[in-house]
């Protein structure tokens, strides 16, 4: 998530009552989670296990439950809970709306037809000639291409599935991002697309999803993807482009997979792929797993 306008480490420190190590004019452009993180930005840390990860990912500020050695560059932000402050700052520059109220804001581009059944949200904006079908829920901020298709009972915007335990009980992440659908992409009936927790989650142009998908916060799917019913999508994953995902696939939240490349239906993908075909629960090349199979059959 990127502020309107830069922010001065010390305002933010003020903001949460942190500490600050940096100068106090440090420039701060925005907040992202590990995933996504650019310069500028801050993003949170509160494990030992994660410390060296945060301070050399591409984050200038990192918000830390522990004084640590700053690398040269970057700022710290000492919080007794980071996560806790993280929303903090995040809804303090994004209004969180949820339905309770009605902006009127949307920019809806000549020729689209949206049906009255359907509810957007806020500061919403969509293209030229694209089609909403009854009972779709657009979710704040969300950004719709040209030419798009959204059927029956889609919601796109919803919140991400984000939590830590806290006293016994599930504390949420706070979800500030959006959704991106780009040109000419279709969505079948009843799939749900996550906004990203402080990024887009993107559907590239020219994909097209069939019905009841999953897809989690900060997934980026490529363009010309082709996705069957039932595929779940966890968060973080990058799917590039020209890639096919047959029904009930299944991907762990943040691998990739190359551009190109077909999932057969009920594979389980839980690590990177590259390029090529693949079935089963781990995701085993197709061709090795038909020689596989002949070999267990030539035992018998």
């Amino acid at each position: 998530m990127r502020f309107h306008s830069p922010q001065k480490l010390k305002t933010i420190a003020e903001l949460i009552g942190a500490e600050f190590v940096g100068p106090e004019d440090f420039e701060v452009l925005g907040t992202n989670e590990i995933h996504m993180v650019k310069q500028g930005e801050i993003v949170f840390v509160n494990h030992p296990k994660y410390y060296d990860k945060a301070l050399n990912s591409e984050a200038t500020i990192i918000l830390i439950d522990k004084k640590v050695e700053c690398p040269e560059g970057k700022a710290l932000l000492v919080s007794d809970d980071p996560f806790r402050d993280f929303n903090k700052i995040n809804t303090h520059f994004t209004r969180i709306y949820n339905f309770t109220e009605e902006l009127h804001d949307a920019e809806i581009g000549e020729g689209t037809r949206i049906h009255s059944s359907a509810v957007i949200g806020n500061n919403v904006k969509i293209g030229k000639n694209s089609l909403i079908f009854p009972n779709v829920v657009i979710g704040d901020r969300s950004v719709i291409g040209d030419n798009v298709i959204i059927q029956s009972g889609t919601v796109l915007g919803g919140d991400a599935f984000y939590y830590r335990k806290l006293n016994g009980n599930f504390d949420r992440l706070i979800s500030v991002g959006n959704v991106v659908i780009e040109n000419n992409v279709e969505i079948g009936n009843n799939c749900t697309i996550d906004r990203g927790v402080t990024d887009s989650t993107i559907i590239g142009e020219g994909s097209v999803l069939d019905n009841q998908i999953q897809i989690g916060h900060d997934t980026v799917i490529g363009k010309k993807c082709l996705i069957a019913s039932q595929v779940g999508i966890a968060g973080c994953c990058v799917i590039g482009d020209e890639v096919t995902l047959w029904g009930q696939v299944g991907i762990a939240s943040g691998n990739k997979i190359e551009a190109g490349s077909v999932i057969l239906g009920k594979t389980g993908v839980n690590r990177d792929l590259k390029k090529g075909t693949y079935i089963g629960m781990f995701a085993e090349d197709f061709k090795g797993y038909l020689k596989k199979e002949v070999k267990l059959r030539n035992l018998k």
